[in-house]
């Protein structure tokens, strides 16, 4: 072997194990500030950017040693070189590493071990990924997983070459990089110094202030003098200038560039150790990266023709290859193969990089190999690789397919590229990777073009890959391109990508654009579509019509729904069925409660059928919102949450568990109802699961509200309006649920019946899209009490809204109140008990209808009012609100029935906290609080259990907006002061 080569490789070994970071002790301090934060739990990120040979990777390498130290878990991974990239290859290189040693202890992730079987192979054996699974929720899972990896003293991800990542591990660095901070883990990554998705990632991390964007720059004169030394002996003094000299003006500070032109000097023979340091013996030759190739060349034409054989058939797969493939290739056995690779020039240029693969130890050097043989002999070794590689992974499993369209377009085959990129493309889709597949496809397109067929399922699948990447825009773009498109393409097939789309843009809730799309589909199919063609495109256009303006469009959406699930049960198309009954569920309920039940039902029915586990778990939680819509029966609410997170249906339990908390709080289970929000709320947030956070922020709207705070039912809703602007949905159920509630509690009729008026323009006059809203109920009962005698005359054909539980209580206390007026008291009686009656789940509206009825039963002669306003007195002052106790027992006195005095000591409490709605029994305990007496013996001596100590404590805190006790106190001292 050249001793000047392998002298020269041995240095570079030595870099890697032995120099020191001269002029990154900066850097070093972020690392350590970094990691330290995470092994507290309070995670970050850092971004190491800087040109090519700058010492990235040199610097991950150090903060994995420091991380390792401390007793971190650090995972690491690397997005390699190989075009196309890989979907999510750094973070499942990183994670197998936790994941092979892990154990049971992954077991922990609960659902989210299936959601991650994308990323971690054998978890996908655990069942199948839900089909609407989001990227946004497999990010989600790896934020779990590498808490659970950090969860004693903190994990490390460190990712290099962020710059060759594919766009799903870019969003994924994106969600952990926002959401780290009360994680024990750090993410440290490095990428180019070049204009990249990567940077640009990095750059606005650094401007939210979620990372920190570390910079290196090349060495200065001194560090590059320190680092040089470093590489021979250590010693600095025993370099002298005029060998730094060289280094120093090729180099310019770049350690890479001084590195190379040192083992030019070193391979040429013009440097020497000597006793007095080290010398120059010749003029350095300038650096020239060519040089790397003509001295490979050399050592090349040194090699028997086995050795020069092997490393020319591992090159052509690029900078990494398979041991397999090669075994096969070179016809060595497996012992010979790998005493070839770890011996003579193979020795020095590559080395083992995980079971069954080998790296160049530089990632020009599988190039400069291949400089040194013609054209057709690259030709000849890719077409003799390629062959190798589909025959021993027929499949092409994972990175085999990328690699393989690697090697066919080496080979010359364009077409035969194309297809294995359309193959990669569909499993990157299958995997939840649209954006990837968008580019593996955009890759295909121009390969493609000599087989007519091919083009045009590759155009198909793109447009396809853009709806599921949420690049509507784009997608509809190319369908002005495709309709033009002749060859592989027909009418039928336009038609149902037409189709795709308009579903898409219901998704999108765009249905301008989807009705366009409908039309362009009929149009292509003119008259003589299919019954199964017009099923697929009906239930997509009956699912816009629903969403349209307009009379009639109810029907109209009804008759589609209904033509579209005969045929599609007729022709088995299970999933339009799905989607066509469970329209019809929604469009029928409300006038026919039963009907809707039957269609949800037979929705589920046909998912179990065909194993259609998404939509089972859709018709399940619709069946569980009629449940308690009907009864406020939760217990199939409550099962279907349950199965969903067992299957994995992230986000149709997040529904499921949103849809369980508004009804609890209507039921008065405010605390129940407050531990969900607070769970859900962050996750759903995080997941970007805009609708469903919207209807947590609404159900702690109306938690607030029936508690009476008006105060913090106002900043709940404000903050709903900020994160949500647009969610003009919401407010049906701010206005009908939440406002109206608190203007009764403060005795506020007028203001109530404003806000419910509200309520009607909010839902647009579609009581099916805010069935409880007041629209049905509610706001009939108070028009009544305000002496509207046609105020039971409901909207036509609304008859299933009325029968919904929380509706029929108000219904029949509406009728109760117009009987009454009307003279006729046994109807009055009758409605006004079965009004009680509906009313037992929910006791704040039961209580309210009873204060409400009671007004009209005292003055036209029915009922029994005054057993009404007892047991209304006393529910509303052992809830405190005082206003609508009051409001009680002045009524009472009106029937001239003598009452309590409740309101004893009222003077005593200062106006600023009587306008606040502090009670006497509050203000009592404000003042013991003040005293700095503690629950337990405030509850001693006013005779009260601790529980209910702490409920008028949290009533205090709500009521004067302070999160703790010291601010009450202050409170206190202020107003005694002024």
């Amino acid at each position: 072997m050249d001793p000047g080569l392998g002298r020269s490789l041995r240095s570079a070994a030595m870099v890697t194990r032995t120099a020191s970071l001269h002029g990154r002790e900066n850097a070093l301090h972020q690392v350590k500030d970094l990691l330290g934060d995470a092994r507290a739990g309070n995670g970050g990120s850092i971004f190491v950017h800087g040109e090519s040979g700058v010492g990235r990777s040199r610097l991950l390498a150090e903060a994995g040693r420091i991380g390792q130290s401390a007793g971190m878990v650090v995972l690491r991974g690397r997005c390699g070189g190989l075009a196309p990239a890989t979907p999510f290859r750094p973070l499942t290189e990183a994670l197998l590493a936790f994941t092979r040693t892990a154990g049971t202890l992954t077991e922990a992730l609960g659902p989210y071990r299936l959601l991650l079987g994308p990323l971690i192979p054998e978890w996908r054996d655990l069942g199948s990924t839900p089909a609407d699974q989001s990227l946004i929720v497999l990010a989600e899972g790896v934020l779990r997983l590498l808490s659970l990896a950090g969860r004693q003293s903190g994990c490390l991800l460190v990712l290099d070459d962020l710059h060759n990542a594919d766009t799903e591990t870019l969003a994924i660095v994106e969600y952990l990089t926002d959401n780290l901070a009360d994680q024990p883990v750090a993410l440290i990554a490095a990428t180019r110094d070049r204009d990249c998705a990567a940077m640009d990632l990095a750059r606005t991390a650094d401007r939210h202030r979620v990372a920190s964007l570390l910079g290196l720059p090349r060495l200065t004169r001194d560090e590059l003098r320190q680092t040089v030394a470093d590489w021979l002996d250590g010693q600095p003094t025993r370099l002298p200038d005029d060998v730094l000299e060289p280094l120093w003006r090729t180099s310019a500070g770049n350690p890479a560039l001084a590195e190379e032109l040192l083992t030019e000097m070193i391979d040429s023979g013009w440097l020497s150790d000597t006793p007095q340091g080290w010398r120059l013996t010749g003029p350095p030759r300038a650096y020239v990266p060519g040089s790397v190739a003509r001295r490979l060349a050399r050592r090349l034409e040194a090699c028997e023709p086995p050795e020069r054989e092997l490393l020319l058939s591992a090159a052509i797969f690029g900078e990494r290859f398979p041991f397999t493939a090669l075994h096969r290739i070179t016809g060595l056995d497996e012992p010979d193969l790998v005493r070839e690779l770890h011996r003579g020039v193979a020795a020095d240029l590559v080395r083992p990089d995980g079971p069954d693969w080998y790296v160049f130890r530089h990632p020009l050097i599988a190039e400069a190999l291949l400089d040194t043989c013609s054209s057709a002999r690259r030709t000849q070794l890719a077409t003799r690789a390629v062959e190798t590689v589909e025959a021993l992974h027929p499949d092409l499993p994972g990175i085999f397919c990328q690699l393989a369209a690697t090697l066919r377009l080496r080979a010359g085959d364009p077409v035969g590229a194309g297809r294995h990129l359309a193959e990669a493309a569909r499993r990157a889709l299958a995997d939840g990777a649209a954006a990837s597949a968008v580019d593996l496809l955009e890759q295909a397109e121009p390969l493609v073009t000599a087989d007519p067929a091919l083009h045009a399922d590759v155009q198909e699948s793109r447009v396809q890959a853009l709806v599921e990447a949420g690049q509507i825009d784009r997608s509809l773009q190319m369908i002005a391109e495709l309709d033009g498109v002749g060859g592989g393409w027909n009418p039928a097939r336009l038609a149902a990508l037409h189709t795709h789309l308009a579903w898409a843009a219901v998704v999108a809730a765009r249905a301008a654009d989807g009705m366009d799309q409908i039309a362009a589909a009929r149009r292509l199919l003119g008259d003589g579509a299919s019954p199964q063609q017009s099923a697929a495109i009906d239930v997509v256009s009956a699912h816009l019509v629903f969403e349209l303006p307009g009379p009639g469009q109810f029907q109209l959406a009804e008759q589609m729904a209904r033509q579209a699930a005969a045929v599609a049960e007729q022709h088995d198309m299970p999933v339009v069925a799905c989607q066509a009954w469970q329209l019809l569920g929604m469009l029928t309920r409300r006038r026919d409660v039963d009907e809707a039940t039957l269609y949800l039902e037979r929705s589920r029915q046909l998912a179990v059928k065909h194993g259609l586990r998404i939509w089972e778990i859709h018709a399940l939680v619709r069946l569980g919102n009629d449940d308690a819509a009907r009864d406020g029966n939760l217990r199939r609410l409550r099962h279907v949450a349950r199965d969903a997170w067992t299957a994995g249906a992230v986000t149709a339990a997040y529904q499921a568990e949103s849809s369980i908390a508004l009804q609890v709080a209507l039921q008065g289970g405010f605390a129940e109802a407050t531990e969900i929000i607070d769970r859900a709320l962050p996750a759903t947030t995080r997941l970007q699961l805009g609708e469903t956070a919207g209807h947590l922020w609404q159900t702690r709207a109306v938690v607030a509200a029936h508690q009476g705070h008006r105060r913090e039912m106002e900043r709940v809703i404000g903050e709903l309006r900020r994160q949500q602007q647009d969610a003009h949905w919401a407010d049906a159920k701010v206005f009908g649920l939440a406002r109206a509630f608190c203007s009764l509690l403060e005795e506020n009729r007028p203001r109530a019946l404003a806000e419910l008026a509200s309520t009607l323009q909010a839902d647009g006059g579609n009581p099916a899209l805010s069935p409880i809203s007041g629209r049905v109920g509610l706001h009939p009962l108070l028009r009544a009490l305000a002496g509207e005698n046609d105020a039971g005359a409901y909207e036509n054909g609304a008859d299933g809204v009325q029968r919904l539980r929380w509706n029929w209580q108000f219904v029949e206390a509406t009728r109760a109140v117009l009987a009454g007026r009307a003279g006729e008291r046994e109807v009055a009686e009758a409605a006004a008990a079965s009004a009680l009656q509906a009313a037992e789940r929910y006791p704040l509206a039961r209580h309210l209808i009873l204060r409400l009825i009671a007004e009209p039963a005292l003055a036209d002669g029915w009922g029994d009012p005054v057993s009404w306003l007892r047991e209304a007195e006393a529910f509303f002052h052992d809830a405190g609100a005082e206003r609508v106790a009051g409001a009680c027992r002045a009524l009472l006195r009106r029937a001239g029935v003598a009452t309590g005095q409740r309101r004893e000591g009222v003077d005593n409490i200062p106006r600023s906290l009587r306008e606040l709605g502090v009670t006497v029994r509050e203000y009592q305990i404000l003042d013991m609080i003040t005293a700095r007496l503690g629950n337990r013996e405030i509850a001693e001596r006013l005779h009260l259990s601790p529980r209910t100590v702490e409920k008028h404590v949290a009533s205090l805190m709500a009521k004067a907006g302070h999160a703790d006790r010291a601010a009450l106190r202050d409170l206190v001292l202020d107003l005694r002061a002024s």
